[in-house]
């Protein structure tokens, strides 16, 4: 959009505004609200509903204010008595076929259309033929569906589009008999929900929250999502001290990602009041032993004595899923209370080389949206960093970016990109190599690239202007990273600003990176500890890992549940969720953001921070933090020179995220780094054989964790998404939780069917919706 300014009149009123802002847009932003269905910023224009409808001086007729560009000297009036006749017209003819079922709806409270004709339709329908009503069915184990309510506002499809490029649900048939659904009728994609998300009404509904409680019932709670790295921000809906839904919705929460988030963020929150929580701490109080339940005190005069006898031998190792409270007090029980270096992240990589190499500033996600040119190394964002991937699609497709992929995969993304150089398995280390330095026909070889592609890729950069931002993670090399990460300010230029954006797994990889400073490697602590305190579970616990642990004299362990890790544990104390604790995260971009309280801790659990300052005060060290969260925060703020004078008020407004200060190591001398990238090229094998297949939807975002198996639905999305023969009954009465029918439900799901056919035929509806 232009930076020039021109004149626009507003119900009388001048306003200097942008050449070529939306009408509509500046209206609202200058407190001239007009109502709409169909139109949502960034998204393609629809203008179907007609309710934005406003008078242009010099225009014959009346206009939609979404399809109209302010102009210089512009004449608008928003309300008179022929846009409120028009628009009260128009609420009646979306009423023409929706029934009146407010009290029993969802969104009954939330609901878009329910405010809209409060505001500005009659209060009497006039309408007295028989409506187009059809049943409500399940699209998908998470996605019910109620078509009578549907408006055809077509927000749903279009998120689907442009925002997941799946198109997994579409608009069918036509006028009155127009229906939003799915080929085959079941939803096969990645099931964000995003769709449920934007739905002004409630035609698209939470299978998951269906039913259980009333939107005004709850108390929202704003905070950030607990599995993705890119922060999106949520707002949790509690009842009772029961976690009953998440939502992006804009009417709670203004965050960086807007209305939307991916299906772990907003679905997979059935952790929280689990049944399998554990209650109490656990002790084994011998080797082989069962863990046996105890008091908190107990547990904490026990873990305590073999601290002692275990002097400054005491590794301690933190999850990436932590809080920056939790990990800065792991690292301070570590350095503080046992006097030991050993303490480590138990990541999937380590961040370190790149964060150390920085040569420019972290791209925003906003940036990213805006971009000119992407370029992604690797990685996989649609199913890892799922708002990074809405970001680049709506670059290209809404921006005009040019995106350029080089992976040994042909991913999803491809489909939106200028260019895909298509690599040998395993040879991003080799691409690297010849982006960074120089490319030979040994390095080629590697890659299984001409050097025509790589010429093209280095010429597309050079004539781009505007921001170029290179996104990478952990499918290449510490090396790789490290020099990546340094040599991407040779790019930049007077029109030419570069930025990068690391592609994490976890929600606080970057956090838990920030607070670890000077750590060593899991390896390390493993080999030089002889007793472990482990604040969540260790990421991988591979054969290795293993090995180790059960060589260990004592291990404590913070979790929510008992894992894999728990297994070796001589203590395990119950920890808090994230929907239960205070505190921050920082995602990929550097931004610092709050994790709020929503709900008292189940059973007997505590924040990490807590659990790791209690033993701490037993052994006779005490933070200081006296049981506060901002007290916590204020020492690392003041401990971490990029935290610097942070404090939780800085972060209260989500729309003005606060970045922490990454220091720009500027160009460094990585020939060290260079010289073991290309030795590790050199030994790489030559293949001529490459991946062919794009991976299938959700094949990383439907995988079973410990959190997200905890969600029934998550289990059947696990197992190939199975079609139930009845989608008018639940998935989960149809399916065991491994996908296979329930033979013994199948005659009461298909009597459930018999029985509501009998009442829809009783009513003189057939289950097509006919009448």
């Amino acid at each position: 959009m232009s930076t020039e300014l021109i004149k626009v009149t507003i119900n009388g009123q001048e306003f200097a505004v942008e050449k070529g802002a939306r009408l509509i847009d500046v209206c609202r932003e200058q407190a001239f609200n007009i109502p709409s269905f169909c139109y949502y910023q960034d998204l393609a224009l629809q203008a179907s509903c007609r309710m934005c409808l406003v008078r242009i001086e010099k225009m014959p007729k009346l206009q939609t204010s979404c399809t109209i560009t302010c102009t210089d000297g512009m004449i608008v009036t928003t309300q008179s008595a022929e846009i409120e006749k028009a628009q009260r017209a128009m609420g009646e003819f979306l009423l023409a076929n929706h029934p009146l079922d407010c009290p029993v709806c969802d969104r009954g409270g939330e609901c878009e259309l329910q405010e809209m004709i409060f505001d500005w339709g009659d209060v009497e329908e006039r309408f007295v033929e028989s409506k187009n009503a059809t049943p409500e069915k399940f699209l998908s184990p998470i996605v019910a569906n109620d078509p009578q309510r549907c408006i055809l506002c077509k927000r749903c499809t279009r998120v689907c589009d442009e925002w997941m490029g799946e198109d997994a649900i579409e608009a069918g048939n036509r006028g009155v008999n127009t229906v939003i659904g799915t080929y085959g009728g079941w939803l096969d994609c990645s099931q964000c929900g995003n769709c449920i998300e934007v739905c002004p009404t409630g035609t698209l509904l939470d299978g998951t929250y269906r039913h259980e409680t009333r939107p005004w019932e709850l108390d929202q709670t704003i905070s950030t999502d607990t599995y993705s790295s890119d922060g999106m921000q949520l707002s949790i809906g509690s009842r009772g001290g029961r976690v009953h839904r998440i939502v992006a919705r804009d009417r709670y929460v203004d965050g960086l990602n807007g209305e939307f988030l991916d299906v772990k963020a907003r679905f997979g929150h059935g952790f929280v009041n689990h049944e399998e929580r554990i209650k109490t701490p656990l002790i084994r109080y011998k080797k082989g032993g069962k863990l046996i339940p105890t008091t908190w005190d107990e547990a904490i005069h026990f873990v305590t004595n073999k601290f002692k006898e275990s002097g400054n031998n005491v590794g301690v190792v933190a999850s990436p899923r932590l809080t920056n409270e939790s990990i800065f007090t792991l690292k301070r029980f570590a350095k503080e209370v046992v006097g030991s270096e050993n303490y480590t992240i138990s990541d999937v990589e380590d961040l370190a080389p790149f964060f150390n190499n920085l040569s420019v500033p972290l791209a925003t996600h906003k940036e990213i949206r805006h971009a000119k040119t992407i370029l992604l190394i690797g990685g996989e964002p649609e199913e890892e960093q799922t708002f990074t991937a809405k970001q680049i699609r709506q670059a290209v497709r809404n921006g005009g970016a040019k995106l350029i992929i080089v992976h040994d995969t042909p991913i999803r993304l491809t489909a939106q990109a200028s260019q895909f150089i298509h690599v040998n398995p395993k040879s991003l280390d080799a691409f690297a190599l010849a982006f960074a330095d120089k490319s030979d026909k040994t390095i080629l070889s590697k890659i299984g690239a001409a050097q025509s592609e790589i010429d093209d890729l280095l010429k597309l950069i050079g004539e781009s202007e505007g921001d170029f931002i290179i996104m990478f993670g952990r499918d290449l090399s510490a090396e790789a990273q490290a020099v990546l990460a340094n040599v991407a300010g040779n790019f930049a230029s007077e029109k030419r600003r570069v930025l990068l954006h690391p592609l994490p797994l976890y929600n606080n990889s970057v956090g838990a990176n920030d607070m670890m400073a000077g750590r060593k490697s899991l390896s390390d602590v493993l080999i030089n500890s002889t007793a472990l305190l482990i604040g969540g579970s260790l990421s991988k616990p591979s054969a290795l890992t293993d090995g180790f642990l059960s060589r260990k004299d004592f291990i404590v362990v913070q979790e929510m549940f008992e894992t894999a890790t728990t297994e070796f544990a001589d203590v395990v104390l119950p920890a808090a969720s994230f929907a239960e604790t205070d505190g921050t995260f920082t995602n990929n971009t550097g931004f610092v953001q709050r994790v709020r309280q929503a709900v008292e801790p189940v059973h007997q659990a505590k924040a990490d921070w807590i659990i790791t300052s209690m033993i701490a005060r037993e052994m006779g060290v005490d933070f200081g933090y006296n049981f506060s969260a901002p007290a916590a925060f204020r020492t690392l703020a003041d401990s971490i020179d990029a935290y610097a004078g942070l404090r939780y008020p800085h972060l209260k407004d989500e729309s003005k995220p606060v970045q922490v200060k990454h220091p720009i190591a500027g160009k460094k001398d990585l020939s060290k780094e260079t010289d073991a990238l290309r030795r590790g090229v050199e030994a790489m094998p030559e293949t001529n054989e490459k991946i062919i297949g794009t991976p299938k939807v959700g094949h990383k975002l439907h995988r079973l964790t410990t959190m997200t198996s905890k969600t029934a639905q998550f289990h059947l999305l696990a197992h190939g998404n199975p079609k139930p023969e009845n989608l008018l009954v639940s998935p989960l009465v149809q399916f065991n939780l491994d996908g296979t029918p329930r033979v013994e439900e199948k005659a009461e799901a298909a009597s459930a069917g018999d029985r509501i056919s009998d009442v829809k035929r009783t009513a003189g509806v057939t289950l097509d919706g006919k009448v």
